[in-house]
Formats: C-alpha cells, sequence, structure tokens
C-alpha cells in the first residue's frame, strides 16, 4: 500500500494541472478579447513612451 500513497499526489497535481491549463485555453478570446488586447497595447504604449521620453535631469 505504500505504493498508492506514493502515488497519489503526483496523479492529484497532474489533475489539478491539466485542468487549470483546460480553463486557460478556454478563457482565451471570447468577447472580452479586444478589451483585454487594448488594455495591454496602452500599457505597452506607456512603457515605451516613458523609455523614450527625455529626464528632466539631463541624464
Amino acid at each position: 500500500m505504500d505504493y498508492v500513497s506514493a502515488l497519489v499526489p503526483p496523479v492529484v497535481m497532474a489533475v489539478f494541472f491539466i485542468a487549470l491549463v483546460t480553463v486557460i485555453i478556454k478563457s482565451q478570446g471570447g468577447p472580452n478579447k479586444a478589451k483585454e488586447d487594448a488594455a495591454v497595447d496602452a500599457a505597452l504604449a506607456r512603457a515605451e513612451s516613458a523609455q523614450q521620453a527625455p529626464r528632466a535631469d539631463g541624464v
């Protein structure tokens, strides 16, 4: 019976991992995809503009 107790934790973790991946894959896209993409694009634009903006101290 030691082999059963040794195999249960990895099997349980594998099942939860597969369920997590399935949920992530199913939640991709959908009606909120355009909103999520716009939010990411806006964040990237802010980050790029902050990098390119000259600093006030002249460095």
